[in-house]
């Protein structure tokens, strides 16, 4: 009998040997040379910890509040599409594990199973992802049936005007499956004799003249808070304050868009700075364990997003194996607050953590 996985890398090892090649690379893969998605796992390499001793850690408190709810920790469930491809149960299965967990889970606009599916499955708290589609009534009526089931934020993704080239998918000929959410309104069915029918169907569908004006858009279909996913400069984040979005979710969308952008953890102290807490900064991108969590949350985070760690439990185990992957996460995270003398995520400060920039002004 093979050993149990005991961290997120041995489950995307065994997501790896149970996954079609197809699957597991379009899950795994960022764009052209990859070079951002191996920077956004080993910046966190780069970061060390400034650590307090004699500190009362008898009790941990990992609890947390985004946008006024509860969670049991700052760890919460990034959107991911096509969730069918790892597991028959999709995101019904991902959605019951974030209820179990006690936390939030982002539904993401290219989803298998139906935000109706999803909302009557479990009663975990749900935002969902939107992308704006060409024909803007698609993307408005998805809006306002996810509202009326109960989600309780919208989550723009704003950096993908076009799809970034993944090699992966080009090469495997990827294939995309029914989205069910857009069944009726228009087809999601694109031939493709040059590569991925998935970068065919975005190229048809995705509004690449979505801009910031569009915000106001969003807002008149909506009374929900929206956050704004995609933000890595000063000039963005100050952009999104002033055109008054609840929250701002720092992201390279995996890595998967624009190859060369800086890992999002080079990037946070950057944005929060420019927002001057204003907004939540949430994070996104190459977590992948609770040292990489505590590390963002030393430098501004308020909550981090778990992506392909979430995509590697599902394939593994199903619910379960996503529920074991937030708890690993979250068991990491206990012993780094109480090894690093913070007894809450409150506690924890950008004192416990020493960047490069730090160590090359120290030389200064």
């Amino acid at each position: 009998m093979a050993a149990e996985p005991v961290n997120v890398n041995e489950f995307q090892e065994l997501a790896r040997q149970a996954l079609p090649k197809m699957y597991y690379d379009y899950f795994s893969g960022g764009a052209e040379d990859q070079h951002t998605l191996r920077e956004n796992v080993e910046a966190f390499s780069r970061i060390t910890f400034q650590p307090r001793i004699l500190v009362d850690v008898r009790k941990i408190d990992m609890s947390t509040t985004v946008l006024g709810f509860n969670i049991s920790s700052p760890i919460m469930i990034a959107p991911t599409a096509m969730h069918k491809l790892a597991h028959p149960e999709g995101e019904i299965a991902t959605a019951r594990a974030a209820a179990a967990c006690n936390t939030i889970m982002v539904l993401s606009f290219m989803s298998t199973c139906t935000v109706e599916e999803v909302a009557s499955s479990c009663n975990a708290i749900r935002f969902l992802q939107l992308y704006v589609f060409k024909r803007r009534d698609v993307s408005a009526q998805l809006v306002q049936r996810a509202e009326s089931n109960g989600f309780k934020a919208i989550v723009l993704t704003a950096d993908t005007p076009r799809l970034g080239r993944r090699e992966a998918d080009i090469k495997n000929r990827m294939v995309s499956p029914r989205l069910k959410n857009f069944e009726a309104f228009l087809s999601t069915e694109v031939a493709s004799d040059q590569g991925s029918n998935v970068e065919a169907l975005a190229s048809e569908i995705f509004d690449d003249s979505l801009s910031w004006k569009d915000i106001e858009w969003l807002r008149s279909i909506t009374n929900l808070p929206i956050l704004i996913k995609g933000v890595l400069t000063r000039e963005d984040a100050m952009k999104a304050v002033e055109v008054g979005v609840s929250g701002i979710i720092i992201s390279n969308h995996g890595a998967r868009q624009l190859d060369y952008v800086p890992a999002t953890i080079s990037a946070l102290e950057e944005v929060v700075c420019a927002v001057g807490g204003k907004v939540p900064v949430l994070f996104d991108g190459g977590i992948r364990r609770g040292t990489d969590i505590f590390k963002a949350l030393a430098l501004g985070a308020q909550a981090v997003f778990i992506g392909r760690p979430v995509i590697y439990g599902l394939a593994v185990q199903g619910e379960h194996g996503v529920r074991r992957v937030v708890q690993m996460l979250k068991d990491e995270l206990e012993i780094t607050m109480a090894l690093s003398g913070c007894s809450s995520v409150k506690d924890i400060s950008r004192r416990h953590v020493r960047t490069e920039q730090d160590r090359l002004q120290s030389m200064l």
